[in-house]
């Protein structure tokens, strides 16, 4: 057996103490980066209008102004936002997911003809450009009566994309076969062996579509932007243009409005972050 010499040792410890700096170094960066606009938009959020654009970006303001908060809160009525974009999320977000579990399940478990070719199709739709289908997408919504309506919005969520298929897909693999063969000789329907069977075992990668799916709804502004121009039924991705015109912005009380828009999403992410790693990583993994 070969011996490592005293030199080639050191070489090594030198390499890791050079590797470990090089990764705090960036994620120093990736901190500063990251926390650095945060903490702009919260002093810009403290100042008037007026102080916002005479002093610099990290400068404190000398009298902080919570009543910016207060505004968006209450004259600007950013709870009517939140209430729409979370009646939007909710309704959607459970609708998708039933969906999404059920094509899974049928093309995990069945074997039929065109099996491959919807396989395929649900691929392609994804290098689809959302513009370029927004025509015969609006005449749809348009012809059923839906368009200014919370529900517009909700049927365009309600597609089961191509991520959630294959997170449940997935997660399937690992559910042994011979759990529904058992359940059908004792009698049980296919649908019984769905809801019964299949739905408990696929707790975390519910919980991990209904993290991505709801940051993806809460974020989106082509779709309200587009489809709901009624003002009482704006969504927070809309609400911020509230705040800014052609002649005029009111850069303290978007800094504000930003700020509140933002919160949710935050505390979603932190408080349930490990579900998403944990989701996409063991869905990744074949049992």
């Amino acid at each position: 057996m070969s011996r490592q010499s005293p030199d080639s040792k050191s070489g090594l410890k030198t390499n890791s103490v050079v590797f470990k700096t090089i990764n705090y170094i960036l994620l120093i960066c990736a901190c500063v980066m990251i926390v650095g606009p945060l903490l702009i938009l919260f002093i810009a959020s403290l100042k008037s209008n007026d102080e916002y654009l005479k002093t610099a970006i990290f400068e404190l303001p000398k009298h902080p102004e919570f009543s910016n908060y207060l505004r968006v809160i209450t004259k600007d009525n950013i709870l009517r936002a939140y209430f729409n974009t979370f009646f939007i999320i909710i309704v959607s977000v459970c609708g998708s997911i039933l969906l999404g579990s059920m094509v899974a399940y049928v093309l995990n478990r069945f074997n039929f003809k065109l099996k491959k070719v919807i396989l395929n199709l649900i691929v392609i739709s994804t290098v689809i450009p959302f513009v370029t289908v927004q025509v015969a997408t609006f005449t749809v919504i348009k012809s059923l009566h839906l368009y200014n309506t919370l529900f517009a919005p909700i049927l365009l969520y309600l597609g089961a994309d191509i991520v959630q298929i294959y997170i449940f897909l997935q997660f399937l693999e690992k559910v042994p076969r011979d759990i529904d063969e058992s359940a059908i000789i004792d009698g049980a329907s296919y649908f019984r062996i769905y809801w019964s069977i299949i739905m408990p075992q696929l707790k975390p990668a519910i919980a991990t579509v209904i993290i991505l799916k709801t940051v993806s709804v809460y974020n989106d502004f082509v779709v309200p932007f587009l489809y709901l121009p009624n003002v009482k039924l704006r969504t927070v991705s809309t609400f911020l243009f509230n705040f800014t015109s052609n002649q005029t912005s009111q850069w303290n009380l978007l800094a504000a409005a930003i700020t509140l828009v933002m919160l949710p999403t935050f505390i979603i992410y932190l408080l349930l972050q490990r579900y998403i790693f944990a989701g996409i990583t063991e869905g990744s993994v074949k049992g």
